[in-house]
């Protein structure tokens, strides 16, 4: 029997338990969307809606019940690209990288934008100008600095990073509970929405769920990844299709208007609690960005850390902090680039490539699955899948189904994403070969 790939000698502490683990889990998964899909899914589906949530749980569970097989056999830094890398060469675990960081860096940028947007909500006129470059640098230079000076204050924020993201939303959804009244629950729908509106309702949503792959990434300071990881992935997943469901729920039955909302889980509030409750939501969506661009902060620069290590990125990715045991080169790297991004724009049109890269990265780790199980063998220490290959079968299914959803202009804006990541590798093994 092999060992895992990946417990080397990493000068980074172990010190996570499952709930640090679940923490950027749940912050990957649980951002803005929340907060604007209600609408959306009203449209297409009015009072079914909610059931879309839970199918849409569904559809993910054999994807993260995958990510929890191949999390187990693995105790390094790198994620997806460790598993990649393992069952398919270096080539491939390295533009599973490429692909995870930059798409990571685009949508940082992106939800930074929205947060300072958000604060705009409250001051009027911050999110312009001179005051929204400042915010931004503030913004990222904050937490470039709490993730250098040590991985337990970035994990502590991020707790209270959560704890305000998750409040306003639980509170919503108790208060919806005990004091919506009769009048305003729906009237019974005698048809069910046409199966070609479900379809893109399911394809829209789904994307509320993604995001958990970048809690799998500092796997290396976990303190038994083989065992946590998989707990924190269900548990997360778990946690985030009850609150979805529950608060899709409410919104149908509080907002006759839903479809039509600007800012749907605002009005709910608005309705339930009065202006109070509408800024308490306000005050959500802050912590939401907040969370996950955090969670972002601390898991990305792990794969560039990652790759320098395995001598596919320039060494100097690698340097770790002599006082603070932490990445801090990719860390400020990562914090640079991101506030260059988010200052020249919002960067929406990267939305579907993003999406894309996921599904890609979600299908290459569930197609790694046979070859890690030979690799590996029968160690009952790991988390194996029951039922042979189905699991991993419908997982698959899923990703190609939802691929099979996804522009061509993503498509071909990926591909030649793709083709710069193979330059830049080839560019860097050419140096190391030099070098040696």
């Amino acid at each position: 029997m092999k060992t895992d790939i990946g417990q080397g000698d990493e000068p980074l502490p172990r010190q996570f338990s499952v709930i640090a683990l679940w923490l950027l889990v749940i912050n990957g998964i649980i951002g803005a969307g929340i907060f604007g899909v209600p609408a959306r899914a009203a449209e297409l589906l009015g009072a079914y809606s909610p059931i879309a949530f839970v199918l849409c749980g569904l559809l993910m569970l054999p994807i993260m019940l995958c990510f929890g097989e191949v999390s187990s056999y693995f105790r390094g830094t790198g994620g997806p690209i460790l598993y990649t890398r393992a069952a398919f060469g270096s080539i491939v675990g390295f533009q599973t990288g490429w692909t995870f960081y930059v798409a990571r860096t685009m949508a940082f940028a992106a939800n930074i934008n929205l947060l300072v947007s958000t604060l705009g909500y409250f001051v009027p006129g911050i999110d312009k100008g001179a005051s929204r470059l400042a915010i931004l640098f503030l913004i990222c230079a904050s937490l470039v600095w709490v993730n250098v000076i040590g991985a337990r204050q970035a994990m502590r924020s991020l707790g209270v990073l959560t704890v305000l993201k998750m409040l306003p939303l639980v509170a919503l959804v108790a208060v919806g509970i005990w004091n919506v009244p009769a009048e305003f629950l729906p009237a019974p729908q005698v048809l069910a929405p046409a199966v070609s509106e479900w379809g893109t309702a399911l394809i829209i949503l789904v994307y509320a769920f993604v995001g958990f792959e970048s809690g799998l990434v500092p796997a290396a300071e976990a303190r038994d990844p083989q065992r946590d990881m998989p707990r924190a992935l269900i548990l997360a997943l778990v946690v985030a299709t009850l609150l979805y469901g529950l608060v899709q729920a409410l919104s149908v039955a509080v907002l006759p208007d839903l479809a039509s909302s600007k800012r749907p889980l605002v009005d709910v509030a608005a309705v339930l609690m009065g202006p109070a409750g509408a800024a308490l939501v306000m005050a959500g969506v802050i912590a939401s960005v907040g969370g996950n661009v955090a969670g972002a902060m601390f898991s990305t620069p792990r794969a560039s850390y990652m790759l320098a290590r395995e001598g596919t990125l320039p060494q100097w990715f690698a340097g770790v902090h002599p006082r603070y045991k932490t990445p801090s080169r990719s860390v400020i790297f990562f914090g640079v680039a991101c506030f260059a991004l988010a200052a020249y724009g919002s960067f929406a049109w990267l939305a579907g490539m993003s999406v894309l890269s996921r599904l890609l990265i979600y299908l290459l780790c569930i197609a790694a699955i046979p070859r890690l199980r030979g690799k590996f063998g029968e160690d009952k220490a790991r988390f194996h899948l029951p039922g042979g290959y189905l699991i991993p079968i419908c997982g698959a299914a899923v990703c190609v189904w939802l691929l099979s959803q996804v522009s061509l202009d993503a498509v071909m804006s990926t591909a030649l994403f793709l083709a710069v990541g193979t330059v830049l590798y080839l560019l860097a093994r050419r140096e190391q070969a030099r070098n040696n």
